[in-house]
Formats: C-alpha cells, structure tokens, sequence
C-alpha cells in the first residue's frame, strides 16, 4: 500500500451509490458528504451516470419486491415514490455529471472516498465489477470509508486483479468483519473498521421523538412465513398496526409505498418498533433508539450479521428456532445502553480513521 499522503486534503470527491432508489443507499450518501463537509472539507458527490444502470434502477423501483409480483395498482404510488427519489437526489451536493466507464471525466480532487455501501461487491446486480470503485482511472489519493463487498463471502477470496486495484488505495477501511476479512486475506493487513455513514454523522437522518400515533414500522420485502406470524402475534397482542414503508408486504396492516427519503426516516423515527430484514433497517432503529427485529435474507446475511455483532447487538436477529418470546423481547425494549456505548466508541475511532487518512489535525 503507498503511503498516506500527508499534505491536508480540502477538495474531495466521495464515490458511491448516490442515485439507487434505495433509503440506505441514498442517506448513506448524504450524510457522508454532509458530515464530511461538518469536518471542514470540500466534500461534494461524484455525479456518474451509466444508460444500462438507470434502465436497471428504474426496473426495480417499479417492481422492488421481485420475484413477489407486483400488483398493477401499485405502479402509481412506485412511480411517486420514484419522483420523490429523484427530487432528492438534486438537492445533493454534486459534481458535474461524468460516464461511470470514464472516471478520467469526473475531474481533479485532492483525494477521492470510495464508499459507503457495497461498492467492492463483484456481485452487485448492476454496479458488480464496475473498475471506478475499485479506484481504476480515479485522480488523487484513494480512500475508502465503510466499503463492503456485500455478500460475496471472505472465503471465496478475491483474484489478483481486484486485489491489485484496492491495494493502490492510501487508506482503506470497511464497515463489516467479512470486507475485513477479504482484505485481509488479498493484501495481508487488517483495514479499519468504521460506522455506516448514517451512524456516524446523523444529522438530519435522526429525528427522535415517536410520533404518538403508535404503529410498527416494517421495511423490507420477501420475509419468512414464520418470521411474519411471529411479529403479527407480537403487533395484535399491542394494538399495534404494521406499516409497510416503501415496498409491499401483504401482511402488514397499511401500505406506504410512496414514501420519500425524508419521510422513510421521519417514520423510522417515530415507531414503537422496526421489522426489517435490510442493512439501513437496522442502522435507522439503531440510530433512533428504537426497539427491533431483523431476519435478513441470504443476500444481506453478511452486513446484517456483521453489524450486530460488532455493536453487541445480536439478540435482534430472529432465527427460525427462536420462538414468539425471542421476538417479543426484542421488541418490547430498545437496544442495551450497552450498544449505544459500543456506537459511541466506533464513532470516535471512525472519525479518527478519517481524520488520519484525510491528513487534518486531531
């Protein structure tokens, strides 16, 4: 690895899945750059575009919950849901828009953050393989924060070439022990460990404050049968309806399938509790303070898993042994002062981390 550069970096580019008509991929955008931006640096989003990956995105923000169909009736509400996606999107800080196979076109910037999201997963349904995240033609020193290879396991190992690519990287860190491990294994140091940017700079992605109306936020879609009759014993034994936000779930009580970014989190905040089965599920109830389950899917095992255990959180995720008590527990209290502790403290060593590879006094 080259070393660190020492000169204080003030213009940044951060690279990313910043356009996804994702919740997760979209506030983990924001508030990196708007943390980094907190920080004293020029921070400002590299605006790439590819024709295939918009086709892509727009496929699946018009039928999200594959292979469950989706109903024509709900078409309408996908679309607004989309629009509102795009309106925020705009109001991001970006650079000038660039083809994603010519990073040489994105511009000069002192250094370029690679990351967050699963921006090194080779399995990436539409961005897997694509060489500007690994830092191929990219101006200025590499950095990348909380980068995941998503569920692409440690142990399949990764092949010189991709290797090659990340080890021109100046300072790397990853969000989950897995990424670590890959690294580990490829380049023969462990990277750092840092938060998801939602946990790591807040800011408006945290609203506090239950909104009285009394409802359990459920975020995600293709649940397990048996993890659906668990949570809707837990949610009619409290009076409690469940409100699906931004995919359909036939069990849930109501259907918010339009809901923008800022409404995603406004009623993420103001839950009684959170079912989820995704990454940003659990990072927005963390971030809240709010009680919560997780059955992650096969495709999310590894960043879902990693994250809990890191944070001390593992009794949120439901197996299919665990009963209705299991569940009950977990939703019924919020997480343990334990796992604010161990959040506050990755807090302080991700600043750090990005302090040092950012060269800024600490």
């Amino acid at each position: 690895m080259p070393p660190a550069q020492r000169t204080e970096m003030r213009r940044l580019g951060v690279l990313t899945f910043h356009r996804c008509i994702n919740y997760g991929s979209y506030w983990q955008a924001r508030c990196l750059v708007e943390g980094l931006r907190r920080m004293g640096v020029e921070a400002e989003l590299l605006d790439h575009e590819s024709p295939r990956v918009t086709r892509a995105e727009l496929r699946c923000a018009l039928s999200p919950t594959l292979p469950q169909r989706t109903p024509r009736s709900d078409f309408p509400a996908y679309a607004r849901k989309t629009r509102k996606f795009r309106e925020a999107f705009e109001r991001l800080p970006l650079s000038r828009r660039f083809p994603i196979d010519r990073p040489e076109e994105m511009g000069d910037y002192d250094a370029v953050i690679v990351g967050s999201d699963e921006v090194w997963n080779l399995r990436h349904p539409w961005y897997g393989g694509c060489s500007a995240f690994y830092g191929k033609g990219v101006r200025g020193t590499l950095i990348s924060y909380a980068a995941s290879f998503g569920n692409q396991n440690a142990s399949e190992g990764l092949s010189d070439h991709w290797a090659s690519q990340i080890g021109n990287f100046a300072s790397i860190s990853v969000r989950d022990q897995n990424s670590r491990r890959m690294i580990r294994t490829a380049l023969g140091h462990d990277p750092d460990i840092v938060l998801d940017p939602c946990l790591q700079f807040p800011g408006p992605a945290a609203r506090r404050g239950a909104s009285g109306e009394g409802y359990v936020a459920l975020y995600g879609h293709n649940f397990p049968e048996w993890f659906c009759l668990s949570v809707r014993n837990w949610a009619r034994a409290r009076g409690l309806p469940i409100r699906s936000i931004g995919y359909r779930n036939d069990w849930a009580d109501e259907q918010w399938l339009e809901a923008g970014p800022l409404e995603f989190a406004e009623l993420m905040a103001g839950a009684d509790a959170v079912v989820t089965n995704f990454f940003h599920g659990c990072v927005f109830a963390l971030l809240n303070g709010r009680p919560f389950v997780t059955a992650p899917s096969a495709y999310r095992m590894n960043k879902v898993r990693d994250l809990l255990w890191e944070l001390g959180a593992e009794g949120h995720m439901i197996l299919p042994e665990d009963d209705d008590r299991v569940v009950a527990r977990s939703l019924d209290e919020p997480p343990a002062s334990a796992v604010q502790q161990r959040i506050d403290q990755l807090r302080a060593q991700s600043g750090d981390f990005l302090r040092r590879a950012l060269a800024m006094p600490s």
